[in-house]
């Protein structure tokens, strides 16, 4: 069964929408924000961070308030709608020191909006085997 083309515009400009708020979330300025970051994170938000560690929404936003960060490059960002209103997004960043990690986030649209509930981390290994 094919898509109609206002299903294709809707997922397009859902998928735009998705790469901008998940982009934000690797923007200095919204990271050190806590009124910003409250209102991209769900209040149930868990976060399974490349290091292995778990993190909520509190950690979280004092964590980024606090800490000093630099320029991060998304690559291969992909959108799959779970469900109507809910959208698994990954993608692969690298940051200035050239650590790389394969990323996910499910992002569920609400009466306020699109908001993160879940984002995950994997570190990606160099090519010698070790974690870059």
């Amino acid at each position: 069964m094919r898509a109609s083309l206002g299903t294709v515009r809707k997922r397009a400009g859902q998928h735009q929408v998705l790469f901008d708020l998940e982009s934000s979330l690797v923007d200095p300025d919204v990271r050190r924000s806590p009124e910003r970051l409250n209102t991209l994170l769900h209040p149930d938000f868990i976060e399974l961070g490349s290091s292995g560690l778990v993190y909520d929404r509190r950690m979280i936003v004092e964590m980024m308030s606090q800490e000093v960060s630099g320029d991060v490059i998304m690559r291969d960002f992909e959108t799959r709608s779970i469900s109507e209103d809910t959208v698994l997004v990954t993608y692969r960043s690298i940051g200035q020191s050239g650590d790389e990690a394969r990323r996910s986030s499910l992002w569920a649209k609400g009466a306020d909006g699109w908001r993160i509930h879940f984002h995950q981390g994997t570190r990606i290994p160099n090519r010698w085997g070790g974690v870059s």
